[in-house]
């Protein structure tokens, strides 16, 4: 195939219906007004002139060189776009990606066929746009995303409220509340950043409000209508990564012309994801393209549905290079020879046979139980982010461990565990981990779940427990595709804390379970001879020339206050410091997070996350510095915020916000 010279347009003004400019950056093979092309939009907050630009540069050359003009927009807010950013997915984001859609399909350069990729917010509102059928959006391709945003998204998990929707909401306070570039849109640049500073929302406050799958969730949840969707979908995503469980969902689910990748990776693209295999994503992305935007006949309307990694059993790290393990496709979903399993929890173990006999086993967790647990999405900051050896959490847990395995297991989707369980509070939850035993003690978390048990019925309409009394409930856990080695036990853990993954009940609890009509079922994946199917790893391929000041470095450690018993986790991720040659940006940032809580206090929990970002050019510089913190008691959440920014070193804007919202069940 003959490949077009590319060129590129460091910034176009997209002009809006109400007057409202939006920022991007554009890459086209050089005759695309002889020779038209279909259009591909990535449409995110990040800041396109230094916060993706590395990655976008390979990744959109090579896209116009194979005949594509590639629009990378700054959502409205951000970057150097004009306006307010109101909240993740609003109405007004999504209908202005509709006007961009159709701006784009009018062009004189276009053929009048777009397509979207992105990965998370660009992943999320992909779907969501393209749920709105814009007609000449035809098809899409989203990574690292989800179809529901009560379910598997970063706020909440199982009705859990997690830590990373504070943190998330402290990050996005320091993305968003950088100025845009006086070398684009001149002398009103301070103008433009003193508006955003003082209308930036206090995002963690506005999820906080809505602990329920209440309307706010269901709007850009595409789950609740699959049919809205008839752009054809490529979804995309790693095990190690929050949304991954959207992927299987998203397959069975879309009547659209719809297929899945799922591999060991962190939150990242797959040509430049960890762990590896890796994969030359790049050219898979062109041949869906070619297909749906080219009506080229290149076989993608029949390949498999779903293809996917299965990981063999290693060692806990916090990091991996390398996952080991094969690849497998499956033409249909759901996969046949995928059965159930099931196993019963007794006071031995895990068995196959209902036991006649019942006992009822109490736990009461502390409440730093989770320590080993990782973040909750891996690969969004920089490294250290994976579980780490279980045992320490495995010991304030209740355990069940299968007998040694006689031949290997492998597991693929989403195993579901079914308690009987009765709580002394009318609030609590249940964290329950799926664990790889080897044969030195070693403990690898599989995969887990999490439920509020206030929630055990309904995510929109929760009741408080009675308690002492007995519910029949089901935690399901993570998709997953894993394999099990013969000599290996599988081990079910169940806690009734997970900090710091998620926030803790509002008292201390002790929960009670029923074993012998308990059960684990798990989705065994059974095949003979697994085919040896390859993947394409990933070619290097060029990016945009930085110039690295300070070089990207980060730490985690975990301490116990002798006198107390207090239990603190702190991060520090320094980002580094760079230059881009080409517009002349330096870029910086750093964030320090800490995670307090009393072994034996839900209420002494406390989360802080300080975030410094600064971007400048000569003698023009500017620096914003946010601190969220969070608390609670019985009743409330107490969320306080505070943001400075400084021109050179004086301080020209501060604010600060402190909410309190009530605990919702």
């Amino acid at each position: 195939m003959r490949l077009r010279q590319v060129e590129t347009e460091e910034n176009l003004w997209i002009i809006l219906s109400d007057g409202c400019r939006l920022a991007a950056r554009m890459w086209y093979p050089a005759d695309y007004l002889t020779t038209p092309v279909p259009a591909i939009l990535e449409y995110i907050p990040y800041r396109k002139r230094d916060g993706s630009r590395l990655r976008d540069e390979g990744m959109y050359s090579y896209m116009a060189s194979h005949g594509y003009a590639c629009i990378r927009v700054d959502i409205r807010g951000n970057g150097d776009s004009d306006g307010l950013m109101e909240d993740e997915y609003s109405p007004q984001e999504l209908d202005d990606g509709i006007e961009i859609i159709n701006w784009l399909a009018t062009q004189p350069w276009c053929t009048g066929k777009v397509g979207i990729v992105g990965i998370s917010w660009g992943g999320f509102n992909g779907l969501q746009i393209a749920a709105m059928q814009p007609e000449a959006l035809k098809a899409i391709i989203t990574i690292c995303s989800t179809d529901d945003r009560y379910a598997d998204d970063i706020h909440y998990m199982g009705g859990c409220l997690l830590n990373d929707n504070m943190s998330w909401s402290s990050q996005m306070l320091a993305y968003s509340s950088r100025p845009p570039d006086p070398a684009l849109v001149g002398e009103r640049w301070r103008e433009m950043w003193l508006e955003r500073l003082e209308n930036m929302p206090l995002l963690a406050a506005n999820w906080l409000r809505h602990q329920r799958r209440d309307e706010f969730w269901k709007h850009g949840s595409v789950c609740e209508n699959y049919a809205d969707i008839t752009a054809a979908v490529y979804a995309v995503g790693g095990w190690a990564d929050g949304y991954s469980n959207a992927i299987p969902r998203l397959v069975e689910g879309l009547q659209a012309p719809v297929c899945g990748l799922i591999g060991p990776w962190e939150h990242k693209y797959p040509h430049i994801a960890r762990p590896g295999p890796d994969f030359d994503f790049l050219p898979e992305m062109r041949r869906w393209w070619d297909y749906w935007l080219k009506d080229i006949d290149n076989g993608v309307d029949q390949q498999p549905k779903l293809r996917a990694y299965i990981m063999d059993s290693v060692k806990p790290a916090v990091d991996y290079n390398h996952r080991p393990g094969f690849w497998i496709e499956e033409v249909n979903y759901p996969i046949s020879s995928v059965t159930d399993k099931l196993l019963y929890l007794v006071s031995g173990g895990l068995c196959e046979d209902c036991p006649e006999e019942h006992q009822q086993l109490e736990l009461c967790s502390p409440q730093h139980t989770g320590l080993s647990a990782g973040r909750w999405c891996a690969g969004m900051r920089l490294d250290m982010e994976n579980p780490q050896d279980q045992r320490g959490d495995d010991a304030y847990s209740l355990c069940f461990d299968s007998d040694l395995l006689e031949k290997e297991m492998l597991i693929l989707g989403a195993p579901v565990v079914s308690l009987t369980v009765a709580l002394d509070r009318p609030q609590g939850m249940i964290a329950v981990r799926l664990c790889d035993i080897h044969p030195d003690g070693a403990s690898t978390r599989i995969t887990y779940g999490l439920l509020n048990l206030c929630h055990r019925d309904s995510h929109e309409f929760p009741e408080p427990l009675e308690p002492n009394k007995c519910y029949s409930v089901q935690v399901k856990l993570n998709d997953i595709g894993y394999r099990l080695p013969k000599g290996h036990k599988l081990r079910l853990a169940i806690s009734t804390a997970y900090w710091p993954i998620s926030w803790p009940s509002p008292e201390e609890t002790t929960a009670t379970i029923t074993t012998g009509i308990s059960s684990l079922l798990l989705p065994e994946y059974k095949i003979d001879h697994p085919e040896l199917i390859k993947m394409q790893p990933a070619i290097p391929r060029g990016e945009d020339d930085v110039v690295i000041h300070r070089e990207p470095a980060s730490s985690r450690k975990t301490e116990q206050d002798c006198n107390n018993g207090t239990v603190t986790v702190t991060t520090i991720e320094d980002f580094g410091q760079k230059i881009f040659p080409a517009t002349g940006l330096e870029v910086s940032s750093r964030v320090e997070e800490r995670f307090t809580i009393s072994p034996d206090d839900p209420l002494s929990a406390f989360a802080e996350a300080h975030w410094v970002m600064a971007v400048g050019r000569n003698e023009w510089q500017t620096r914003t510095v946010g601190k969220t913190t969070m608390n609670a008691d019985k009743q409330n959440y107490y969320l306080i915020a505070t943001l400075d920014a400084y021109e050179a070193d004086e301080k020209i804007f501060s604010k600060e916000w402190k909410e309190t919202i009530p605990r919702d069940l």
